[in-house]
């Protein structure tokens, strides 16, 4: 019987690995980077033109009144009811401070300034050179108190807070007398409605923003926490959200705007330093949580058996620890959402009150309290067309770009697009 013929062994050079495959398989790895949710986030965002250019938009228009006080605007609140009255826009030059019944030296902003601080040197070393101690301090603090009062920025601007205050002086320095032309055209009172919409789009965007800020504090912290603990916490906790939910705030503002604005109330809170507006943004904002509180209940009941949430337990975290510190930073791509529509609800919902006169209150201003006044101006007679239709649109163009800049943010953070192209 022949044998049959053994196997040939494979030979020593294809047993020996191709030093050249793995070498490239190993730099064709190397090269190979992993893509976190933020930066798939910010890939797919990119391609959506309407949310970038929304996104473009905003950032311009937070620059804007971040800066408004810094640029060449008309006063928001001087009147001029016997010469710019309903004027439709113009390109008429203005020279700040011209108006004759401010009575600035020369009729000109620059050297009223000028006047005044040549007023305010010579009255403060007459004050030094007292021997008397007590009365120089007296007199320096009375002295101060008036000269605050008595500046020539206190006839044009209402109430600049400090870092307000110190643009304007910067924008007098750089543009002097100058400013830019009604391109809005004015309003009953001859206010400047270019300056007045500027001014506004700052408090509507501030009022949207801490309004926004305060319900994300709130909502957050309460839905993260019934999330978390669950059970009858939780039970209890969406309860009392829920006979919340059956309030009519709209009743609830007006009462607490009726009582901030009593005189005695005034009082109290100008003592501790404390603006109604102020006020008024945290009661927008402590009405806004409710729904946010929801959001985020749901997302953390979701993530509150997930492998890291155990391993933090397992260490011995506590409880507000793996709530702050694990669950909710998971949630923010929805809370991120979910801020950028609440915003324009927020600044809608500001509009609404000062449109009914229970929001923000003259000498301030709004884009709400604008549309107010335009709608008042409106007369069957005349037609001033101007005085809608440029708040009006301020405040739409403002509301579409953040409820587009939601709706990209939505698809791009959504996990089940994630690497999609």
């Amino acid at each position: 019987m022949s044998e049959s013929p053994s196997p040939s062994l494979p030979s020593r050079q294809t047993e020996a690995p191709d030093e050249a495959a793995l070498s490239r398989i190993l730099q064709e790895s190397r090269e190979i980077r992993g893509v976190s949710l933020w930066q798939d986030a910010w890939r797919r965002l990119r391609r959506n033109r309407a949310a970038m250019a929304s996104l473009v938009f905003l950032v311009i228009l937070m620059l804007a009144a971040i800066f408004t006080p810094l640029l060449p605007l008309q006063s928001p609140a001087d009147k001029d009811l016997n010469n710019r009255r309903f004027l439709p826009p113009n390109f008429d030059s203005v020279v700040m401070g011209s108006r004759e019944g401010l009575k600035f030296e020369d009729g000109r902003l620059t050297a009223q300034l000028a006047k005044y601080q040549a007023s305010v040197e010579q009255e403060r070393s007459e004050i030094l050179s007292i021997d008397d101690p007590v009365e120089r301090a007296e007199k320096l603090d009375a002295f101060e108190k008036r000269a605050s009062v008595e500046h020539p920025f206190n006839q044009l601007w209402n109430q600049l807070g400090p870092v307000a205050f110190t643009m304007c002086r910067i924008r007098v320095a750089i543009f002097g007398d100058w400013a830019v032309p009604s391109l809005f055209g004015t309003d009953k009172l001859g206010r400047d409605l270019l300056s007045r919409v500027f001014w506004g789009s700052r408090v509507s965007l501030v009022v949207g923003i801490v309004a926004t800020i305060v319900s994300l504090i709130i909502g957050v912290s309460y839905g993260a926490i019934a999330g978390y603990l669950g059970g009858t916490v939780d039970a209890i906790m969406m309860r009392i959200v829920d006979m919340l939910y059956s309030i009519p705030f709209i009743f609830v503002v007006i009462f607490l705007v009726t009582f901030l604005g009593e005189d005695s109330v005034k009082k109290i809170l100008d003592q501790y330093g404390i603006e109604q507006i102020t006020i008024f943004y945290i009661i927008i904002g402590a009405i806004y949580w409710l729904t946010m509180s929801r959001v985020v209940r749901g997302q953390v009941l979701s993530l509150r058996h997930e492998q890291f949430v155990e391993a933090a337990r397992t260490v011995g975290a506590s409880p507000g620890r793996i709530i702050f510190r694990h669950v909710v930073p998971n949630t923010l791509g929805v809370v991120i959402v979910y801020l950028t529509l609440t915003i324009p609800s927020v600044m809608l919902f500001e509009a609404f009150l000062s449109f009914l006169g229970l929001g923000v209150s003259p000498p301030d201003v709004s884009l709400g309290l604008l549309l107010n006044d335009g709608v008042e101006a409106l007369s069957i007679v005349k037609l001033f067309w101007w005085v809608v239709v440029f708040p009006g649109a301020a405040l739409a163009l403002t509301l579409f770009a953040l409820n587009f800049l939601g709706d990209g943010l939505r698809d791009a953070l959504d996990p089940k697009m994630k690497n999609r192209s």
